[in-house]
């Protein structure tokens, strides 16, 4: 009996000597290699470089319009410009404005009455990337036409409507009035 609880004893510390052992990190099922990342970058790199082409392409085609490049991606320029007003759209402010989307060809693809005027909670709501960050270039009554390549636009979902995958877009913006957000 005394053997028995010895033999006992000795199995369970050799159990638990065992089980108290570190756990062994498993090597993965499947190894990525990387590929797929890099090939998607050098993609959207060629992408960006074809669009910036086509916008380059529109800016010397005008050389009487003075367009700006925006430390965003993006380039525009004023129709109308309001150098009285000092003020621009902050985050927060509610911003009242129209607009007009056409392709990288001058094609309307939504007119200004198609899309009605629109009210912007800045910074506050989702609209695309580029007005996102154009209207708080703007001052109150300025007409700006944007070109924006597609991942300031878009990107590569499209609209799920007119805008297709990868479109870069020329927006016309006029910014009717901004206000404060508590004073609508």
């Amino acid at each position: 009996m005394k053997n028995i609880k010895s033999y006992l004893f000795i199995f369970a510390l050799l159990l638990t000597l065992i089980s108290c052992k570190e756990p062994q990190a498993r090597n993965p099922i499947s190894h990525s290699s990387g590929t797929f990342m890099k090939e998607s970058v050098d993609r959207n790199k060629k992408l960006i470089k074809g669009e910036e082409k086509q916008i380059d392409s529109i800016i010397k085609s005008n050389p009487e319009i003075k367009y700006i490049a925006s430390q965003k991606g993006y380039w525009y320029h004023y129709e109308i410009k309001n150098d009285k007003d000092t003020l621009r759209p902050k985050k927060g402010d509610i911003a009242f404005f129209d607009y007009e989307v056409k392709d990288i060809n001058g094609t309307i693809i939504y007119s200004q009455t198609e899309l009605k005027p629109q009210t912007y909670a800045v910074d506050k709501q989702n609209i695309m990337m580029g007005l996102r960050n154009g209207i708080k270039l703007m001052r109150k009554t300025e007409k700006v036409t944007f070109l924006f390549p597609s991942h300031m636009a878009y990107g590569y979902h499209g609209d799920n409507k007119k805008i297709g995958t990868n479109e870069p877009l020329i927006c016309t913006v006029t910014l009717n009035d901004f206000k404060p957000e508590n004073k609508k």
